[in-house]
């Protein structure tokens, strides 16, 4: 390539996706003298690809292109291939009943009648991982903000936090401000935490990377920051998407704190305190996090342009709790003399998940009573509470209450004098 001999009217192209495991002399003006990056398709990008790959495709008059580009976030051009492909095999699939394998031809009027759905799309699209997602792609159970009792506060602040940045940038822009990068829940054990995160996933079609905070941990040096950049990498390269870490408290604890792990909370820490706000930039990235310690969590990471917001998500209301024994109660045969606002009432002090033990434990009542049993009556209830006990009590909610009030506190600016 770059010897004594001319090359003459010759270029030479190369093509890898390991760059970095090619020899820098190959990497120097004169031998390749440009690199240019292919990387993941924006939403523009996506659309062109599906109009290439759906030219030849009946496509039913309910397919907008525009709206499947904008969902698969992280897509690559062989993603998008393998969507329409996928696709096409589900719409065949409903027509086979009607086709005659014996016979050497398909007839033309079921030709002609055959199409393209968009349920075709969204059943491929349920099946195909973005190739950028495959090592820490999960499958998030489908919960919207319906299937969340009370809590409305709480919806409109995580609405703003996360969904707006991630569906209208444009409003964020329009007023001069960037969104917030982080998110931190924090409240009472089963008070609906975990499962706020999966309703942000839902409703804000984004990818969704979770991380359980114990399996960063790795005994060999260097491997647990490793962990973390891997993840923020990932984040960036499939974005819009959003970082779910549970139990923050496990991966941030106070530093200082950590007794014979040779200072590996301490490294992990800082290299999540760089990957949140350094020199590289996080774009259309959100990391949300849920904790039930907030005070031993390290303060380093609870600043603004880290953890931005901090919601508090408190043990239920009358109201909430009414709204969650519904949710629970809306599949379960209720007797006639189940009322909702009775048991309400009986539950003060009951977290979301022991209102769910409740319910369950009221329906396992009715079948130990009877194992053909129909319909679930009060007096199945007041047993299932009499073995399901709350579990938040009042010092318990005093101290979070008051651990919120005293971080907003110390966030409060100093007057100047």
């Amino acid at each position: 390539m770059d010897g004594m001999g001319a090359r003459g009217n010759i270029i030479v192209i190369g093509a890898t996706n390991r760059p970095n495991a090619i020899d820098p002399a190959l990497r120097r003006p004169g031998r390749f003298d440009r690199e240019i990056e292919i990387g993941v398709p924006d939403k523009m990008g996506r659309y062109e690809i599906l109009q290439i790959h759906t030219r030849t495709m009946p496509l039913a008059s309910d397919v907008d292109l525009h709206r499947l580009s904008e969902i698969c976030h992280g897509y690559t051009g062989a993603d998008m291939s393998s969507l329409c492909r996928e696709a096409a095999m589900k719409a065949l699939r409903r027509y086979l009943p009607e086709i005659n394998l014996e016979e050497e031809r398909v007839p033309s009027n079921l030709l002609e009648k055959m199409e393209v759905k968009v349920d075709d799309f969204m059943a491929a699209y349920r099946e195909i991982t973005p190739t950028a997602m495959r090592e820490v792609y999960i499958e998030v159970p489908s919960v919207n903000w319906a299937d969340v009792g009370g809590l409305t506060q709480v919806k409109q602040e995580l609405q703003e936090a996360v969904e707006w940045p991630l569906k209208k940038p444009e409003v964020f822009k329009r007023v001069g401000i960037k969104p917030p990068k982080g998110i931190l829940l924090f409240g009472p054990p089963g008070c609906g935490k975990t499962m706020l995160a999966r309703a942000v996933a839902t409703e804000g079609e984004a990818n969704f990377i979770s991380i359980k905070g114990p399996e960063l941990f790795s005994k060999w040096v260097g491997e647990s920051e490793k962990a973390i950049r891997e993840v923020f990498r990932k984040g960036r390269t499939a974005a819009p998407s959003i970082i779910f870490f549970d139990e923050l408290d496990s991966v941030v604890p106070r530093r200082g704190m950590g007794f014979g792990d040779s200072g590996v909370s301490e490294r992990v820490i800082s290299q999540l305190l760089t990957e949140m706000d350094g020199i590289e930039s996080l774009n259309n990235v959100v990391v949300i996090a849920a904790t039930n310690r907030p005070d031993i969590i390290d303060p380093a990471i609870l600043r603004p342009g880290r953890f931005d917001r901090l919601i508090y998500v408190p043990a239920p209301d009358n109201t909430t709790r009414a709204q969650i024994l519904k949710i629970h109660m809306k599949n379960m045969p209720l007797a006639r003399d189940v009322d909702v606002d009775q048991i309400t009432s009986m539950t003060a002090g009951y977290s979301g998940a022991d209102l769910e033990a409740v319910c369950r434990e009221a329906g396992l009542v009715a079948l130990r009573r009877d194992i053909e049993s129909k319909n679930v009556s009060l007096e199945d209830f007041r047993d299932g509470l009499d073995k399901v006990k709350s579990s938040i009590t009042p010092d318990m909610e005093n101290w979070y209450q008051g651990f919120h009030k005293r971080f907003k506190k110390e966030r409060a600016p100093v007057p100047i004098t």
